[in-house]
């Protein structure tokens, strides 16, 4: 079974760059309701699209899913 997403994204912290990566993995750790047991690509795009307590360019969400797939 592949590492949940949020797992992935938790490695990718990094609160001095301004990558998109880094930006959604601080984001993704202070938001307490973040999906964090889950690699389906729906259910993380619709929670940052309708419940998320921030706003994330869903275009760079694509990108980063893309890496966490190839990773």
């Amino acid at each position: 079974m592949r590492k949940s997403f949020y797992s992935w994204l938790m490695a990718q912290r990094n609160p001095k760059s301004n990558k998109p990566m880094a930006i959604l993995a601080d984001l993704a750790f202070e938001d307490t309701t973040f999906p964090k047991h889950t690699d389906d690509f729906e259910v993380v795009s619709r929670y940052l699209e309708d419940e998320a307590s921030f706003a994330f360019n869903l275009g760079d969400f694509d990108r980063i899913w893309e890496e966490y797939l190839g990773h």
